[in-house]
């Protein structure tokens, strides 16, 4: 217990000096109280083996999303909370751990940090233990990604490859490529979803304005 009470004070302290880190991003935190700690804590040693006594993780790759949700503040709300919501019920039989992301980016461009970058966060199966998760608001056919958000995305995985070992950036709809990969803990063959975001073409135009990062190509099927 006394662990996870530094935890959330690390936490809480990483927030508040993170954002003297660069002034292109917001901090605005999703709730992270002692539930949301225990939960993450289960999720690693269920699904990955892995007995932690924190949910801490080392980035090995940033993994790009879209919400599917119009707006900023609803997808905000769909993260908030600690426990996943009734309507996630294709996932909410592999953990009651609600679905989070570490960067939340506007329609604008506006990037947001929810949550410490080294701290686990669910929203890619079998990776979440290695993996940076960045959100971007909308993906409908009503509110395609933006111009700005691309730009946002660039910037940001070129923000995060200056500071952690980044070997990947990836669509959310390529994780199954690493089904048989090092990084791959998922230990239900049976837990998989259907993605396509962010697209291939926003994919593609990510890693045109960050080949000189020299990532490694995401493994073929």
């Amino acid at each position: 217990m006394k662990n996870q009470q530094l935890l959330i004070i690390l936490i809480c302290l990483g927030l508040s000096l993170s954002s003297c880190k660069s002034s292109k991003i917001i901090d605005r935190p999703i709730d992270f109280e002692q539930d949301r700690i225990d939960l993450s804590l289960e999720y690693m040693n269920e699904r990955y083996g892995l007995n932690k006594e924190t949910p801490a993780i080392d980035p090995k790759m940033v993994v790009l999303h879209w919400t599917a949700i119009p707006t900023l503040e609803s997808s905000f709300n769909a993260f908030k909370r600690s426990i996943l919501p009734q309507s996630r019920e294709a996932i909410s039989g592999a953990s009651q751990l609600n679905v989070s992301s570490h960067f939340l980016v506007d329609r604008d461009g506006t990037i947001y940090r929810l949550m410490p970058e080294t701290i686990m966060a669910r929203h890619v199966i079998g990776l979440n233990h290695v993996a940076i998760g960045v959100e971007n608001v909308g993906g409908t056919k009503e509110t395609p990604l933006t111009d700005a958000q691309l730009q946002a995305n660039i910037w940001l995985v070129n923000y995060l490859s200056d500071k952690y070992d980044i070997e990947y950036v990836i669509g959310h709809y390529e994780y199954t490529n690493f089904e048989d990969h090092e990084l791959w803990l998922e230990k239900d063959a049976g837990y998989r979803t259907e993605k396509t975001d962010p697209g291939k073409e926003f994919m593609k135009k990510v890693r045109e304005g960050t080949k000189n990062r020299d990532f490694k190509e995401v493994p073929s099927k």
